[in-house]
């Protein structure tokens, strides 16, 4: 439209009066309301103007109002106004959006080609990492680059673990020998321990391994033998051995503070120490003559007895005994008769429930009162009828076995005791009397009781009966 305005003016010259663009007042509209439409189409501003001068007045006004409409365009898109052929504004009409900075942002095809996807793959603008798939390759150094530094180009980057001081070697060492009484894999240990800075503590370890099995169980000072003799060579050296037992003969008399026998039992890990060949022949002999603590030469003393009786016989590598499960079953069942047997001769039921104890096998206590009942089975006298219900009641009471070791314990002896009747014909009444007599005293409950199997007997009833065979249990 201002195109054709201006081909207009261009082909139609006028003066530059003529081309006011002033609108007459309110007040002047107001004042002249009686004058016809004729005359207020003819008159601006109290100036007749001709049809000429008109149809340019009219002109000027669409191209202002166009020009309006072009700048507020920019600010609202979607008011949709436009102009009728009066040059007044229409409203409500939805019309695309002219404003060149909504197209910055497009990144479609502003040719109306393609399928309508991004430019370049999505590899294009702002805050892109590139197209999906692509592989950079490593950037060359520009020597040439004011920030390039000739010392870094042969630089070899490793990572770095600090060594451990005293404090952090304790707190980090300790957990590892705990957990190892637990699982027994010493190569699980040589993985942590060589996945750490030990630096001048590396001699520690075996002193902190044995201080901590002073106060453990007898299958933890195996454990830690074993141990011992697994990490000299890949991870500690003879001389860290060395230094590591000078360290706990050095230490014996604070040893003894919390354990009472620490001089014996130190005494005994340098004789397994020399028996795995992890100390030399001579560590015993060059303590001979330099020695004045008595705690040490107690130690040693029990160190080179142990090693004369390995002379006549005596097996150093297993001085310490198999700890719980790590035993075959049949040699936990000797060790459980014989304690048995020691029982009935002494009657100490303390010395029992100790020796059941050290045995380290809470999981296989059922074989415990399964032989003591067998035996109760099997004995002759009321000697053993009542000792042994002692027993399992003072077991019982102070819960070394607990209630599903002895249900299982009394289930077994009534899985097995058809096979018990051939020996021993009267097996079937002596049980059913020792479990009326546990359920007295409160070691099995009533279901437990009604459990107890009943052998069949045949008898013959009065003669009125015809000497009919009844079947019939008691």
């Amino acid at each position: 439209m201002a195109t054709d305005c201006e081909a207009w003016l261009n082909a139609n010259p006028v003066e530059a009066d003529d081309l006011s663009d002033s609108f007459a007042s309110g007040d002047e509209d107001n004042g002249k309301s009686a004058i016809s439409n004729k005359n207020i189409n003819n008159e601006i501003n109290g100036n007749w103007l001709s049809s000429s001068s008109t149809s340019i007045h009219e002109a000027r006004l669409k191209a202002k109002a166009k020009r309006r409409l072009r700048k507020n365009s920019s600010r609202d898109s979607g008011r949709g106004d436009s102009l009728s052929d009066n040059g007044e504004m229409v409203r409500g009409t939805s019309a695309a959006p002219t404003s060149p900075k909504s197209k910055l942002l497009d990144r479609k095809s502003r040719l109306g080609k393609g399928r309508g996807l991004p430019k370049k793959g999505g590899a294009g603008g702002k805050g892109v990492w590139g197209r999906s798939g692509e592989v950079y390759e490593p950037e060359e150094v520009d020597e040439k680059d004011p920030n390039y530094d000739e010392a870094q180009e042969n630089c070899v980057y490793e990572t770095v673990v600090p060594p451990l001081d005293e404090r952090v070697f304790e707190k980090t060492v300790t957990p590892i020998v705990q957990e190892y009484f637990e699982h027994g894999d010493t190569n699980e240990v040589a993985e942590l321990l060589a996945e750490l800075n030990l630096g001048p503590m590396r001699s520690e370890v075996p002193s902190l391994a044995v201080s901590l099995a002073l106060e453990a169980k007898a299958s933890h000072r195996e454990l830690t033998s074993r141990l011992l003799a697994d990490l000299c060579g890949p991870v500690l050296s003879r001389s860290d051995m060395e230094n590591s037992f000078d360290k706990l003969l050095r230490e014996l008399p604070d040893l003894v503070l919390d354990t009472p026998g620490a001089p014996q039992l130190v005494g005994q890990f340098i004789a397994r120490a020399v028996s795995d060949q992890i100390l030399s022949e001579g560590y015993i002999e060059g303590y001979k003559g330099r020695v004045d603590c008595e705690y040490t030469r107690a130690a040693l003393d029990r160190a080179a007895v142990l090693l004369k009786m390995s002379m006549g016989g005596l097996r150093i590598d297993n001085q310490w005994g198999t700890g719980g499960g790590q035993r075959p079953v049949i040699q936990l069942i000797k060790e459980m008769n014989l304690l048995l047997k020691e029982y009935i001769l002494s009657g100490d039921s303390k010395e029992a429930e100790r020796c059941l104890r050290d045995l380290e096998v809470p999981h296989f206590h059922h074989e415990f009162v399964y032989e003591a009942i067998v035996m109760v089975l099997e004995s002759k006298g009321e000697k053993t009828f009542k000792m042994v219900l002692q027993l399992l009641k003072s077991l019982s009471m102070s819960s070394i076995i607990t209630v599903d070791q002895m249900r299982r314990g009394y289930e077994r002896v009534y899985m097995d005791i058809a096979e018990i009747n051939i020996d021993v014909p009267r097996a079937y009444f002596i049980l059913e009397q020792f479990v009326d007599e546990s359920f007295s005293m409160g070691i099995i409950d009533v279901k437990l009781r009604d459990l107890c199997p009943c052998r069949g007997r045949k008898r013959f009833v009065s003669e009125g009966d015809g000497g009919v065979v009844k079947l019939e249990s008691y």
